[in-house]
């Protein structure tokens, strides 16, 4: 019988471990090291932070966030960053998903030592998401859902007085944003949707550490190093536009696996003609947030909602604006990037 073959790396330890990305058959100390050297050249190449800089990762208690706090954590610590990190997680209102979820950032927040903020729907916008699909149905809630969570995690960050926000989205996430803005014809968010770090006017920066870490391999590592993560999907999600990318990029790299790395190198060299252009940001005229109409997608999504016409909010042609009505009152006006000196105490969970 043949012996087992030796790592791919290291050339001692027997392999345990196949990459996706590479097909490399490796043990899994080298697959710990080679994944987290990986992301540390994401974040140097691209000067990511700088020290001193306060960071928040969302934190959603998936397996991405975790493993993003974790590896965040070891490379602080491991290169001598000088960054300051907080756990931020939003809770949006889904029974029997969120709730629990949010279990596993506590108790991650008590092994690795680091604050946590959590924000709820509830408290921001008056609307959990639960009685946001109750009036909208499931086929387009994830819209309200997007939209509420980007702009909650800018008022957690504005809580906390953090100069940036990292979030887990992986190299398969972006893929299929990519692939969904081809198939909607979504032109001009065809070069932003790959940029790793995006920052709009008078905005908090955003970063995704792992841009180029394939999902499997995020998997593969939380398995081994045994992290405390939640593995239920939103029960809410499977319904969402998304879906129909992901199952046509799973396909792609089941054929070729390089095939999620090249999308994102075709969305990285895509050039946006000069006649499509991007609406000039401003300020919303009822809470602060960025916007580039008078009011921003929350404050139009939640006007909807008070109307009762949540679902003609969603379409892409038939979205209307809803004019001349008053601010909803359990619509919490705070202002966006009123930043507390020092920072606001964090709630222990």
């Amino acid at each position: 019988m043949a012996p087992p073959r030796a790592c791919a790396l290291c050339q001692t330890a027997r392999p345990i471990v196949r990459r996706p990305k590479t097909g490399q058959q490796v043990c899994k100390d080298c697959f710990f090291h080679v994944f987290e050297t990986e992301v540390h050249n994401t974040i140097t190449s691209a000067s990511l932070f700088k020290r001193g800089d306060r960071v928040a990762i969302g934190a959603s208690g998936g397996k991405d966030s975790t493993v993003l706090a974790h590896v965040m954590k070891v490379l602080n610590d491991r290169y001598d960053y000088g960054l300051e990190l907080y756990l931020l997680s939003i809770d949006e209102g889904i029974t029997g998903y969120r709730d629990d979820s949010l279990e596993s950032v506590k108790r991650n927040q008590q092994e690795y030592g680091l604050p946590l903020k959590i924000l709820s729907y509830d408290e921001l916008y008056g609307w959990t998401m639960d009685a946001i699909v109750e009036q909208v149905g499931r086929k387009n809630n994830c819209t309200f859902c997007g939209v509420f969570r980007r702009q909650a995690l800018d008022r957690g960050a504005a809580a906390l007085n953090v100069d940036h926000i990292v979030t887990g989205h992986n190299a398969d996430d972006i893929a299929e944003t990519v692939l969904m803005n081809i198939m909607r014809g979504d032109i001009a968010r065809l070069g932003r949707c790959t940029l790793i770090c995006t920052q709009g006017e008078d905005s908090i920066k955003r970063s995704k550490p792992f841009k180029y870490a394939y999902e499997k391999e995020i998997v593969m590592y939380a398995y081994f190093k045994k992290l405390d993560y939640f593995s239920t999907e939103c029960i809410y999600s499977p319904d969402a536009y998304r879906g129909h990318a992901r199952v046509f990029l799973k396909d792609l790299e089941a054929a070729r696996p390089s095939a999620i790395i090249d999308i994102i190198h075709s969305g990285e060299a895509f050039q946006v003609a000069d006649q499509v252009a991007l609406k000039a940001q401003q300020t919303c005229k009822r809470c602060g947030y960025m916007s580039s109409n008078d009011l921003c997608k929350a404050c139009t999504l939640l006007e909807s909602l008070e109307k009762g016409m949540g679902q003609l909010a969603t379409g892409d042609r038939n979205r209307r604006r809803l004019d001349g009505e008053p601010a909803p009152e359990n619509m919490r006006t705070i202002p966006m990037f009123q930043r507390s000196t020092p920072a606001e105490p964090i709630a222990d969970p």
